[in-house]
């Protein structure tokens, strides 16, 4: 797992950090209604719907997943990745005023912002946990689950919560094809952080979190469901599985 930095805080200094990356997941779920209206009707609606994640705000990155039979209550996941809160919501309310708009609801949503990793030290070789920036960089398959830590890790000196991390770094390391991409919530969502691990497999993933249960850091997990396995795929692939299309 490269730059594991999945047990962050909010502590630690910030300056020269730059302009930091907001992210957003939005899971939608369409309503069976939409599944009967006329085929012609669809079309033109999912159209118009994969247009605007196609040509998104200037400045904010889109990638689309499905979730069909994999989660309840949600068929679809937009990733979206921009520079401020105006073009993230410019997006979402271009994507609600479609003619499918009408029939989504918004099943999860969660916000967050990139900065860099406290914990990391001499891991900081470059990757996610080192920048403000997120990149996806397009693997199959995206895990995304909202993390909070329990209060009790927060009072902690920060040298040994360092010294906790270190474990959950080495286990990382044995994982490096799986790339992790923090938000930190704080004050922005309910949650503490929005978690997100791209894999070429569900099974390098699983294996890596079974790992990782037996860590020193996981008796401060205080919450991290739901979790969702999402599959990679384009605007208009993503709409015709919701639809029902094989």
């Amino acid at each position: 797992m490269t730059d594991p930095s999945s047990g962050p805080d909010p502590e630690g200094p910030a300056e020269d950090e730059g302009p930091r990356d907001l992210v957003q997941y939005t899971f939608f779920h369409v309503r069976p209604e939409w599944r009967t209206l006329p085929a012609a009707d669809r079309e033109r609606a999912k159209e118009r719907f994969a247009g605007v994640l196609d040509r998104p705000p200037a400045g904010v990155r889109v990638r689309t997943y499905s979730l069909v039979g994999l989660k309840a209550g949600t068929e679809m996941m937009v990733w979206s990745i921009g520079p401020e809160v105006a073009s993230i919501q410019a997006l979402h309310a271009r994507l609600l005023g479609t003619p499918l708009g009408g029939y989504l609801e918004t099943a999860y949503s969660y916000l967050g912002m990139a900065r860099r990793s406290e914990y990391l030290g001499e891991h900081a070789h470059g990757g996610e946990g080192s920048s403000t920036q997120r990149r996806p960089l397009g693997l199959p398959y995206l895990f995304v689950y909202p993390f909070v830590k329990k209060r009790a890790w927060y009072g902690l000196a920060y040298e040994e919560r360092r010294r906790i991390m270190g474990e959950h770094f080495r286990i990382g390391h044995k994982y490096p094809k799986v790339r992790i991409h923090t938000g930190y919530s704080f004050g922005l969502d309910d949650m503490e952080f929005i978690l997100s691990f791209e894999a070429d497999s569900p099974d390098e993933f699983l294996d890596l979190v079974r790992d990782l249960r037996s860590t020193e850091a996981s008796r401060y997990t205080e919450l991290e469901t739901p979790i969702f396995t999402c599959v990679l795929t384009s605007a208009r692939r993503m709409l015709d599985l919701a639809e029902g299309l094989p």
